[in-house]
């Protein structure tokens, strides 16, 4: 059988001393730019600034010209749907004419203003006899031609 014998450990190179790794300090919360833009407006502080204040007549020039924009942006569409409403009474208005005119032409014959007059059972007869032109003492023009 084998002899216990007592190795002494090997030596290998010197490791490497670890580092222990130290957690960050938790850092301040860094605001962004725009976080702290919109609590400036949020709280009023934006207002104080000179900046802001200098600015404030162009601010509200633009804001009144906005207003008149959207305004007659809503008056424009008024006024066109006005002006569709009465083109379309118009188109009404001329098929009523053309349909009344034609109903005139139709009532106006002679045939329907006889028959009219003899269904009113009226004293007025259709003239059998046409018309003649009737001169008065001159002589009738001739052509004469040289």
């Amino acid at each position: 059988m084998a002899k216990n014998e007592f190795k002494p450990p090997e030596i290998k190179e010197e490791p490497e001393p670890v580092v222990e790794k130290k957690k960050p300090k938790p850092k301040k919360k860094k605001e962004s730019r725009l976080g702290l833009s919109l609590r400036s407006v949020l709280d009023g502080t934006i207002l104080t600034r000179e900046i802001v204040v200098r600015l404030l007549p162009l601010g509200l020039y633009l804001a009144f010209l906005v207003v008149i924009y959207i305004a007659n942006s809503y008056y424009s569409e008024k006024i066109i749907r006005r002006t569709t409403k009465v083109r379309n009474d118009l188109k009404e208005l001329e098929y009523e004419y053309i349909s009344s005119k034609s109903d005139l032409m139709h009532i106006s014959k002679q045939s329907e203003v006889a028959s009219r007059l003899d269904s009113l059972k009226t004293d007025v007869k259709e003239s059998l006899v046409p018309p003649i032109k009737i001169f008065e003492n001159q002589k009738p023009q001739t052509n004469n031609k040289k």
